[in-house]
């Protein structure tokens, strides 16, 4: 898979700060984008010293903002492979959390997503080549009581990734696309949602390098209990899982 110009979103920690660290090793051209431009700075620096060839372009925006994405795409329309990692999550019942918050993580979760799929799958399928990787969650298989909004948002980039996938078969189209559906991750995810996991996360890296080996695959799950998880779900009513959930989820509070 040609991974010469690689867009990440939210590359500036987590996930995607560890997905560039790898794509730095094939990619010439990465471009990293974020809202912290001190760690986008740093990770710029550290990828250009361990890579002379490697071009690295840093981008500071709210895709939260339409035009952002819109204005992203217009400046950096060759990409090889789109990693929309960009999002984050709340916790509370759903009556209780900030109106503002939850439509700020639509805005970025979904709309973000959908834009920059929507305007990078054009490009990829006029020269048939490319791949996109939509980061959901095994969050995105279930209902999510205590973080509803969140479990929304990606059972729609789970849902979208789908349609699109089968669109691109008929078509036998050689343009790819992937959906990453880690379970708990240790990230700043847990700090910003007001949330403490139960365990310790997996580790980003690995996921990161997981993600990256297994992009010719469609549902990219990292570990076995979350490969089991989501075959489960398939078996138990949705009102079983929405109350296991509440349950698993109320000893989460930070």
């Amino acid at each position: 898979m040609k991974k010469d110009t690689v867009l990440i979103t939210g590359a500036s920690s987590g996930i995607g700060r560890e997905m560039a660290r790898i794509v730095s090793k094939e990619a010439h051209k990465l471009i990293l984008v974020g809202r912290n431009i001190e760690r986008l700075d740093e990770l710029k620096k550290e990828l250009i010293e361990k890579t002379e060839k490697l071009e690295v372009i840093t981008e500071v925006t709210d895709l939260s903002l339409h035009v952002n994405c819109e204005e992203l795409h217009g400046r950096y329309p060759d990409v090889d492979l789109l990693i929309n990692n960009a999002g984050f999550g709340d916790f509370g019942d759903f009556d209780k959390t900030a109106l503002e918050k939850d439509i700020q993580m639509i805005e970025t979760n979904v709309v973000a997503l959908h834009i920059l799929t929507k305007l990078y799958l054009k490009d990829m399928i006029e020269k048939d080549s490319g791949h996109i990787l939509n980061v959901a969650s095994i969050a995105g298989f279930m209902p999510g009581p205590l973080m509803a909004t969140y479990y929304a948002t990606k059972a729609y980039v789970v849902r979208i990734s789908e349609a699109i996938r089968q669109e691109l078969r008929k078509r036998r189209s050689k343009v790819g696309i992937s959906i990453l559906c880690p379970g708990p991750v240790a990230t700043d995810f847990a700090k910003n949602a007001n949330i403490s996991f139960l365990f310790i996360g997996t580790d980003a890296t690995n996921v990161a390098e997981y993600a990256i080996r297994h992009l010719n695959r469609f549902y990219i799950v990292p570990k076995f209990y979350v490969k089991a998880s989501r075959i489960i779900l398939h078996l138990i009513p949705t009102a079983l899982t929405a109350r296991i959930v509440y349950f698993l989820q109320s000893k989460r509070q930070s």
